[in-house]
């Protein structure tokens, strides 16, 4: 019943045992589940370490069995712990892979392997505007940087209607940060009232627009445009940079109303969460402002509030007792 949380048969005997029979010593309880004093010894040791037992101050030493209420809180909040480690091992992962796709084609620019060099703004347009022509299904897209300027929204408006009103499917994904950007809310409503789709995460791994899963535009540096971009038709290429874009939309929000930010267990929204864990990971106030899209400035009110949040005087106090409180973990 309780292997999810590590626990074996055994184990879980033992733990039943000291609940339902809270007066036993080492040798009664050996004596009632038929087992070694130095199995069930071992198997206490274990539970001590799961917090599901405590040792009391006595001589000989005696355990004394956690209640099941605080004791599986305990455990699924390690479980939790665990899981969210895993995700953000993952999310490294895929970030990592969409890097080295994009520093791969800076490097290679015309292999004949499905990846094709851009040089220039009025490349790049061309190109786009040649793609947006051709596709037949969806488009999707990461939009990083912030809120848009209303140069390049006016500009792209024929177009996205275009596509729209030819049944495209359009998904786009900004940063939460255009929540507070009026121009770009605005655009972003005028998409959905055409058809579109359109949520927000608190970071994004590059700017990234996808054809038809056939064809892939991406810059070859970042968000400037003036070192080119890259447009990769690579089968496996394209597979990895759609399951990425997959895996970043499942766990965005839903462009909606000017209502509160959803917020986690921890009273976090997405974008505080996303501060806390790259604060965790070293990050300066001007890397983390640049993932978010927002203001230097932004970015450090928000990290003296997460500070505020845990009755911190610093960062390094406010990681410390971040994992304490299993906010994060010792290695994020």
């Amino acid at each position: 019943m309780l292997h999810e949380f590590g626990l074996d048969e055994t184990a879980e005997s033992v733990y039943r045992a000291m609940l339902a029979f809270p007066q036993d010593d080492l040798a009664q309880l050996s004596g009632r589940l038929g087992m070694p004093d130095e199995e069930v010894r071992g198997v206490l040791d274990r539970l001590h370490e799961l917090a599901l037992v405590r040792r009391l101050a006595e001589e000989p030493p005696r355990f004394r069995a956690v209640s099941p209420d605080v004791g599986m809180q305990v455990l699924v909040a390690r479980q939790q712990a665990r899981l969210a480690l895993e995700q953000q091992r993952t999310e490294q992962a895929r970030l990592a892979a969409a890097q080295l796709i994009a520093d791969f084609a800076a490097l290679a620019p015309d292999t004949g392997q499905g990846v094709t060099q851009l040089t220039g703004i009025e490349e790049i347009r061309d190109r786009i505007n040649a793609l947006c022509h051709q596709v037949q299904e969806e488009v999707l897209t990461f939009a990083p940087g912030g809120g848009q300027s209303a140069a390049n929204m006016e500009a792209a408006k024929p177009q996205d209607r275009m596509l729209l009103e030819r049944g495209v499917q359009m998904r786009t994904l900004y940063l939460d940060s255009v929540r507070n950007h009026p121009p770009t809310v605005a655009y972003a409503r005028w998409l959905a009232d055409l058809g579109a789709q359109v949520r927000t995460v608190p970071s994004l791994p590059v700017r990234m627009m996808i054809v038809d899963r056939r064809a892939a535009i991406i810059p070859v540096h970042g968000e400037n445009t003036a070192h080119g971009a890259v447009e990769l038709t690579g089968h496996g290429t394209l597979a990895a940079l759609c399951a990425l874009f997959e895996s970043v939309w499942d766990g965005a929000t839903p462009f909606g109303g000017a209502g509160a930010r959803p917020r986690d267990d921890r009273g976090l929204d997405a974008q505080e969460a996303a501060m806390l864990r790259m604060l965790g990971q070293g990050h300066t106030d001007e890397a983390i402002a640049k993932r978010l899209g927002v203001s230097t400035r932004t970015a450090r009110r928000i990290a003296a509030d997460l500070m505020d949040a845990l009755g911190a005087r610093s960062r390094f106090q406010a990681g410390a007792r971040a994992v304490a409180r299993g906010w994060i973990t010792g290695e994020e």
